[in-house]
């Protein structure tokens, strides 16, 4: 049998909700909450498609990882450079692609981002997409919400997510003037 690649994996606590991050390789393959009902789900699914196993332990990624969501939670950080694996289907991928457009501080609908993506009758493939993500905050699926603003599923819990888009609320004025003029 091959040799199977690791994902060295390590927790970490933010003030809404542990975290499971992990790497492979250099890049940030896993974000996934600690208490999510679909963790497991979605950990073995990035471990079949990489081939790979968990193992714990730290490396430069995940401490990368874990000193810019101390910044991001501070009110430091809206974007993160974080070398990152998304790893899904092609459909997932472009989905993903398209949460990195949503800047901090803001809010999209699953049927405005179906739209965004010239896919309008797909709202529902699209919010299935989200829900997959493997690399929650890094890809920010928190910021989609239900029509008329409704907050609906997120793997780390709706409470989790009204304090992420209060975060950002609040600190999206005082991020922005940091920032300006610097590009991510």
């Amino acid at each position: 049998m091959p040799m199977k690649n690791l994902i060295t994996v390590q927790q970490y606590v933010s003030p809404c909700g542990v975290l499971l991050l992990g790497a492979l390789e250099g890049r940030l393959c896993l974000c996934d909450w600690l208490e999510s009902r679909c963790r497991a789900r979605v950990e073995e699914r990035v471990a079949r498609l990489l081939q790979a196993e968990y193992r714990p332990g730290t490396d430069e990624v995940l401490a990368m990882a874990a000193r810019q969501l101390d910044e991001y939670f501070a009110g430091c950080r809206q974007e993160f450079d974080v070398p990152l694996l998304p790893v899904g289907t092609d459909f997932q991928l472009a989905v993903w692609r398209e949460l990195l457009t949503i800047p901090y501080g803001e809010i999209c609908t699953y049927a405005a981002q179906a739209e965004r993506m010239g896919m309008p009758r797909a709202v529902r493939a699209v919010a299935a997409a989200n829900g997959q993500n493997a690399l929650s905050l890094f890809i920010p699926c928190h910021r989609v919400v239900g029509h008329g603003g409704r907050l609906t599923g997120y793997a780390g819990g709706l409470e989790a997510k009204r304090f992420l888009l209060d975060l950002e609320a609040a600190c999206a004025p005082q991020v922005r003037a940091l920032n300006t003029g610097a590009a991510f």
